[in-house]
This record gives structure tokens, sequence and C-alpha cells, in this order.
């Protein structure tokens, strides 16, 4: 099979990694994979280094005419964002390809949009949720989706980089508890800011790092840890390549979203045997099931301080809780088997006669 990928954000989070495991996992298994991306974007840099075709186009009118004009030579168009999911179904007459789309968030569709949403959604031949979360909209408009979750896939570590780490935000001799997430209204960096002043009320042993892109509460997240006092505890760290490599010398990962589909850096803290204390939104439940890390309920920062101090403290919780965690990631994350959930559906709506 010739596969188009389409994912146009302009960034590097959970779902353009989404996208690069999915093109290895097709082209692990003799397909071609390729990508309809942002020009100059980090997409379009991280598969061109790993030899995949990327086409980096500027802006809407380019996505259009690229599949209205080559879309016809591939034999599967998969969107993997909510934007390029439209821009697939509106040109579907001229490319006549099948249409996946893998919806990555848990928003729910605004009422005035329900029907707007939901026409769209039912132009779509296969629709696929990352999360049971993230399928719950989908099926209140009627559209039953596939779930395959997303993946995340062992790293090989670069020593180097973490040890330049190390010695940049001057991480040794303490504790160190980080979080990776933009600094966005969902991920309600506000409280998470609140939990680390609240735990350093109680202890001095450890810094706070928070790895990701700036965004629409940046100028607010700065201000409160000013307004704690945190500015020698709780460092930013921003966007960083490779952001993979750094949970190897995490204590405990933390999550504060208010809205969250899946949560694809948990799994990564899983993977690297690290503690994870995280609110309960969206699939992030899901994941830290059955006793694979602590919950809190979203918006609670004295929860939160709570469960970071029970990881950093009980070694007992902290071995349980970790294994749990890696034994399910092993089993229900894993990228090659992600990318056999894909083909499967892709060659079901290949076959003759098929009712997409």
């Amino acid at each position: 099979m010739k596969i188009l990928q389409l994912n146009f954000e302009k960034g590097w989070r959970g779902g353009e990694r989404q996208t690069l495991y999915c093109m290895r996992a097709f082209r692990a298994a003799g397909h071609q994979a390729e990508v309809l991306c942002r020009a100059g974007g980090p997409l379009q840099a991280r598969a061109a280094e790993e030899g995949f075709v990327a086409h980096g186009v500027r802006n809407v009118p380019a996505q259009l005419g690229f599949l209205a004009r080559a879309g016809l030579g591939y034999d599967i168009i998969h969107a993997q964002t909510a934007n390029t999911v439209t821009w697939a179904v509106l040109t579907k007459a001229l490319h006549k390809r099948p249409v996946v789309f893998s919806r990555r968030t848990s928003f729910a569709v605004k009422p005035g949009d329900e029907w707007k949403t939901g026409a769209k959604w039912r132009r779509v031949d296969c629709f696929v949720a990352i999360s049971e979360m993230a399928a719950a909209e989908p099926r209140r408009l009627g559209i039953e989706p596939v779930i395959i979750r997303s993946a995340v896939e062992p790293h090989e570590i670069d020593r180097s980089s973490v040890e330049r780490l190390r010695d940049e935000l001057g991480l040794r001799g303490k504790k160190v508890l980080a979080t990776s997430a933009a600094l966005v209204s969902d991920k309600d960096p506000l409280t998470l800011i609140r939990a680390v002043g609240e735990l350093a009320r109680l202890r001095n042993d450890f810094v706070f790092v928070h790895f990701g892109a700036g965004g629409s509460h940046e100028a607010e997240a700065h201000a409160e840890v000013q307004r704690l006092g945190l500015q020698d505890i709780y460092l930013f760290a921003g966007f960083r390549k490779g952001v993979e490599d750094f949970y190897s010398v995490f204590d405990v990962f933390v999550m504060s979203s208010r809205e969250e589909a899946l949560g694809s850096s948990v799994l990564d803290a899983f993977l690297q045997r690290v503690p994870v204390v995280s609110t309960d939104a969206g699939g992030l439940k899901e994941s830290l099931a059955d006793g694979r890390g602590v919950l809190c309920p979203t918006g609670d920062a004295h929860a939160l301080a709570q469960g970071m101090a029970r990881c950093l403290d009980d070694e007992a919780f902290r071995r349980q809780c970790t294994q749990r965690a890696y034994d399910y990631v092993r089993a229900e994350h894993d990228v090659t088997e992600m990318g056999r959930r894909y083909l499967a559906q892709f060659q079901r709506l290949l076959q003759p006669g098929s009712s997409r």
C-alpha cells in the first residue's frame, strides 16, 4: 500500500510523534508511507531525517491543491489531526481515496457545531479513536470508532545529552520531578505550579522541570512562579528535541491536564519506570487505572502535591506501580501492534465491495 499521512501542526507534540511512529510501523511492514505536513516544521525535518518523503506546504490552499492533484496516487489517506481531516473529506470527490481519521483529542463538540462536525465525521471511511475518552463524542453523534491506542517505543538514551541537561539546570544532588506539556489551558499549568509550591513548603530536596513549548498561559505561568517564589525550584526548560532522553533522570512525572485524550508522555514514563502522578482527565484515567500511578481530581493542587510526596517517599509503592505500568505499556502500546491494527483497517477498506 501507498499511504499518505496528514499532519499540519506547527510544533512537535504527541500527535506528531504518533504520526512518525505510524510511518515507521507501515514501512517496517513493507508499505510506502509519506506525509503531507507544514513546510519547515519539525515533522517534515524528522520524517526526512528518517528517509521518508515529506511533502511540505505552507497553507491550507496548498494542502487542498496537493490532495486534489496528487491524492489519487495513494491507496489510503490518513488524517492525524482534526483540521487535516476537514481537507481530506472536502477533496474526496477529486482524490476518491478512503479517508482514515485518528481522533487524538477528547474535547466536546460545541452545540452549534454538532451538525457540521457530525457531517464531516460521517464522510470518514474509518474513524479511529486513541482511547475510550476520545471515542465518547463520536459515539454521542452516532459514530462508532475503532479503538487503536497510541504507541511508545523503547528509546536509546543519549547520555551526553542528559549530562548536559544536568549541568545546564543544576539538577545534580536533587530529586527531579517533571512534566512535558505546552503552557495552554487544557494542560492547566497554574494548578501544577501551585502543587509544586505546596510541596516546596514541606521539603527542599527537589527541583521541578517543565518541558514544553509556550502557549496561551505562558505569561501567567511565569508570573505564578514569581508570585510563589519558586524561581529556583520550578524551571521552565522549553521545547527540547529528544525529551525522551531526560526521563532517565526523573524521580516523578506529573500531569495536571484538564482535558487529555490519552497523554502519550505518560507512556514514556511507564516505559522508563518513572512513577506518574496525574489528574484523572480523559484518557489519563484509563492509562493509570489498576494502580499504575497516582490519580488526582482535576484542578486539585493539594492532591497532586500529596501524590508527588508519596512517590518520592514510599519506595514499595514506587516499585509496585512502576512495574504494573511497565507491563501494561509493553502489552498495550507497542508500535508494531499499533501499526498492525491500522493496516488491518486499511486492508479492509481496500477489499473489493468493502462498505466504507
